[in-house]
């Protein structure tokens, strides 16, 4: 997503009071959508969306090679590889048109959930 949405996780009080699966389970349902939105600016490498992932929403590392695996198993994304200076050839990730209309649906499921949320926890504050 972009840089205006970052989510450093709950204070250290409502942290202890929500579940951690919970934010585990918010992070994982919105992992892909994140990913598909990166790559929508432009075309990037796993380490460097894992990076930002990680700074972003707090998501491990580790996540992120699976899920780029399965995109490309899913016809999300496709991969090419670029000579780098300082290693071995970085195999770089870009959306098909396919990821496209995926990331506009997952837009537009975010957008109707997220505020469906909002309504429901400002009723109840």
């Amino acid at each position: 997503m972009h840089s205006t949405w970052r989510y450093k996780g709950a204070s250290t009080e409502a942290k202890d009071a929500v579940p951690e699966t919970i934010e585990i389970q918010l992070k994982k349902g919105v992992l892909a959508l994140c990913v598909l939105a990166l790559l929508s600016h432009a075309d990037s490498y796993a380490y460097e969306i894992a990076s930002r992932l990680t700074k972003d929403i707090d998501m491990g590392e580790g996540t992120i090679y699976p899920l780029m695996r399965r995109m490309q198993s899913d016809g999300l994304v496709e991969t090419y590889l670029v000579e780098s200076q300082s290693g071995p050839p970085r195999k770089y990730y870009r959306l098909t048109q396919t990821g496209r209309l995926s990331l506009e649906q997952q837009k537009a499921e975010w957008t109707a959930f997220s505020a469906a949320v909002n309504d429901i926890v400002g009723a109840a504050a």
